[in-house]
């Protein structure tokens, strides 16, 4: 499956600090007539993968647009001079502006991906489940499945039928994070499957605030 992306990326005349739900604030209040920018429709929350999402990829303020939100986002991305990022304002005098057409779905390589920003894996449910595992492999295990069904669930939104069981491997490190002042478990680390995602589309939880995005490393050997 072919997917249409667009990456958008800012720059300022000094460095820009903020973060990834900030900049998803600013887009969904400046362009709020967009239901892909901010996934509410009237004051209903739209439950499927996010078509744009915010990074803050190297303190560089990234959105990437996916199919109809790549659409959306080559309208808007000009339209403004200033963003706005908590209590700091910031001139707006570069914008990269990069559409692709890229692969998305089973491949018959494995390939190898880094988090770039933090997994959210875990909902507040399965936080307390896997808290509660006592072994490091039983807690892998978990984690991998996990995973996979993080690529089944994007998949699924982006209306990509997955053909093929999809293998997954990984290497994580836990940390703390904050998603709207919560204390939240998230990871770090590197991780192995036989599926094709496009860079810095994101993986698990809240990813159009940033979190799970990833980045391709390297092709391995094919998939036995």
């Amino acid at each position: 499956m072919i997917l249409h992306t667009l990456t958008l990326t800012l720059g300022s005349t000094r460095p820009i600090h903020g973060s990834a739900a900030e900049l998803r604030g600013f887009f969904a209040t400046r362009f709020n007539e967009y239901a892909e920018l901010h996934q509410h429709n009237a004051d209903k929350f739209i439950y499927r993968y996010p078509v744009v999402q915010y990074k803050m990829i190297r303190d560089v303020p990234t959105v990437i647009g996916i199919n109809e939100g790549a659409d959306v986002l080559m309208q808007i991305y000009d339209e403004y001079q200033e963003i706005r990022l908590g209590v700091n304002t910031y001139q707006i005098v570069d914008r990269g502006i990069l559409p692709r057409d890229e692969e998305f779905g089973i491949s018959d390589k494995v390939l190898s991906y880094e988090f770039e920003t933090p997994w959210l894996a875990l909902n507040q449910e399965n936080y307390h489940t896997f808290y509660g595992l006592k072994s490091e492999e039983v807690r892998d295990d978990f984690l991998r499945k996990t995973l996979t069904g993080n690529i089944i669930s994007m998949s699924k939104s982006l209306h990509y039928q997955v053909p093929d069981r999809i293998t997954c491997d990984l290497s994580v490190t836990m940390r703390k994070d904050h998603l709207k002042d919560v204390s939240v478990m998230t990871f770090m680390g590197t991780f192995h499957t036989n599926f094709i995602i496009p860079e810095f589309l994101g993986l698990g939880k809240s990813v159009s605030r940033g979190f799970g995005a990833v980045r391709q490393l390297t092709r391995e050997e094919p998939v036995a």
